[in-house]
């Protein structure tokens, strides 16, 4: 037999078996029919069998060339085979691209159940690729070189947390993290919030009205009436400045790494209680933060109002008709928030006739309104007979700066002995009220103030 013939012969049983090991090496047909090294084996193959049929063609020894055909019969066979699924997969593949670009109607806000226009593959990258927040997860504590983590390390980095910050949270799953809705947290939802922007970490300062003393409404304008030819009054309006300076916090959950495998049932879980330790640590801050290395809370704050109840321990109507004639009413949407203790009082609360005027009967529930304003109970705050067990509160007046984005990093070595993962995320944010001073009204006599406290 011809020695290039046999040469041929063996060039293309290598070249198929190579095929063969690296399909299977790959163990998706989608990825080996768009896989540059398979491509190449596939075409090595083909100009070899072209080659081997053009000798064949031209031999006239008929022996020679059957033995060649049986030969080759497998391996023809097996390359066919191979073509027809890399063809299959390929048509698979563009069908894919094709849905991954069809818009569909998406949660963008599952929180709120805002829908938005999304493509699939939009979704995909909104995830980072990942399919769930406990594949996110799980990459970090056992792929730590799986390929789509280096992107996020980077691009927490680059939002200023430092290279031990852990990976970015891919928006999708920052999301779910933070999604509030006014049960979930008082303060965010109603409050002020200015982004984090391109410098997310900077200090950043907003100009307000200086409405302190006597200087009231008009922040110190004075107007005057004025006949023709006379002075006109000189008058500079009172500015100042409100600095806000995101402080890094964070918070840490514990989960076995057995769960932490299960990346179906860890996401849930590990969003759930994440997201309840978020959401309940900033509600804290903006209540009751000593603004040290923390948000300034508007509980005691200078610009809240304090009104002394008629009898120690108690909340009567008179109470609360008096916290009412203090609120600072223009803009937002007010609320009162209470100790779950202070409902002893409010639902037996009677009038000057000593009729129950909130809590009338015992079939219907509590109440969700006190003085037609929405009443949210907040175990957040001091209980029944302590200052600030029950406030009525204009959150408009409460400014927000979020910090850097969501990062989230995973640890063995803490719990490594009892097979544990310690799971961290840190974020940064700050707050403060925006009035220095309750507001003196145009009467001259009566202060108003959106953080109306009872003592």
């Amino acid at each position: 037999m011809d020695p290039e013939l046999v040469a041929l012969m063996e060039e293309l049983r290598a070249i198929a078996k190579a095929l063969k090991e690296r399909e299977a090496g790959l163990g998706d047909e989608v990825k080996a029919a768009v896989d540059e090294q398979t491509k190449d084996l596939r075409a090595q193959a083909l100009a070899a069998k072209e080659r081997l049929d053009e000798l064949t063609a031209a031999s006239d020894d008929e022996a020679a060339t059957a033995a060649i055909e049986a030969a080759t019969a497998p391996i023809r066979a097996q390359l066919a085979d191979a073509e027809k699924r890399a063809e299959d997969a390929t048509k698979r593949a563009d069908d894919a691209a094709v849905v991954a670009k069809r818009p569909v109607l998406t949660l963008a806000d599952p929180a709120h159940r805002v829908a938005t226009i999304r493509t699939p593959e939009e979704d995909l990258e909104r995830r980072g690729g990942f399919a769930n927040l406990g594949e996110f997860i799980g990459a970090i504590r056992f792929n730590p070189s799986d390929t789509r983590l280096p992107a996020l390390h980077e691009r927490a980095m680059a939002m200023g947390v430092g290279a031990a910050g852990g990976f970015f949270v891919p928006p999708e799953f920052a999301e779910m993290l933070t999604a509030i809705t006014p049960q979930d947290a008082i303060v965010r939802p109603r409050a002020t919030v200015i982004p984090a922007g391109e410098s997310p970490d900077a200090s950043i300062s907003i100009p307000a009205d200086d409405q302190s003393g006597a200087k009231g409404v008009y922040s110190g304008v004075t107007v005057v009436w004025t006949g023709e030819g006379g002075t006109k009054s000189e008058t500079e309006p009172a500015l100042r400045q409100i600095e806000l300076n995101p402080h890094e916090v964070s918070a840490y959950t514990i989960l076995s790494d057995k769960l932490l495998r299960n990346t179906a049932a860890a996401g849930p879980y590990v969003e759930s209680k994440l997201r309840a330790a978020i959401l309940a640590s900033e509600d804290q801050a903006f209540i009751s933060g000593t603004g040290v290395a923390q948000p300034l809370g508007f509980l005691g704050h200078a610009s809240a109002i304090n009104v002394v109840r008629a009898g120690a321990g108690l909340i009567g109507f008179a109470d609360v008709v008096h916290m009412l004639s203090h609120l600072l009413k223009r803009g937002g949407s007010p609320v009162w928030i209470g100790n779950p203790t202070t409902l002893n009082q409010l639902m037996i609360m009677p009038s000057v006739l000593g009729q129950l005027i909130w809590m009338p009967s015992a079939r219907e529930g509590v109440p969700s309104t006190l003085l037609g304003i929405p009443f949210i109970e907040n175990e957040r705050q001091p209980v029944l007979g302590t200052a600030g067990d029950l406030m009525l509160v204009n959150l408009e007046y409460y400014v927000i700066k979020d910090g850097a984005a969501l990062t989230i990093d995973v640890s063995q070595h803490i719990r490594f002995l009892n097979n544990q993962s310690v799971i961290r995320a840190v974020w940064n944010v700050d707050g403060q009220p925006t009035m220095n001073t309750p507001l003196l009204l145009e009467d001259g006599a009566t202060q108003q103030s959106p953080f109306v406290v009872l003592q």
